[in-house]
């Protein structure tokens, strides 16, 4: 059994994944971390949350303890990340709020997961 951290699971793409992926894989968790901006809609999950197959954290991939915490305390050995600013006019206007997501967001994740799964976290299938 897997266990699955999906940031931006209830954006377009991430939701649409987490059903895919819940219905290929009814044995796995699936934890999605979702900040719900401009693009997330929990709506979108709302079958798989209320049917126990999905559990839904409101947060941001850019706080570092939050992802860390949910790592440990789910167990988790696979991250898919489709956390994501992604409209470019919104991009024009405030660039800052897309490097903290796109850029900083993706290092603080990565880094979670590298402190949390430790050495030989490939070894041990973490992905």
């Amino acid at each position: 059994m897997r266990r699955l951290l999906v940031t931006g699971g209830a954006g377009f793409i991430g939701a649409n994944f987490c059903h895919y992926w819940v219905g290929q894989h009814p044995d796995d968790r699936v934890v999605v971390l979702d900040a719900l901006t401009y693009a997330g809609n929990p709506e979108s999950i709302a079958s798989l949350t209320e049917a126990g197959r999905v559990r839904f954290v409101r947060g941001d991939i850019a706080a570092r303890a939050q992802v860390a915490s949910l790592i440990a305390e789910e167990h988790i050995d696979t991250i898919v990340n489709f956390a994501a600013e992604s409209h470019v006019d919104r991009s024009i206007e405030d660039a800052t709020v897309f490097l903290r997501t796109n850029v900083l967001g993706t290092q603080a994740l990565l880094e979670a997961a590298r402190d949390g799964w430790g050495a030989g976290a490939a070894e041990r299938g973490c992905r």
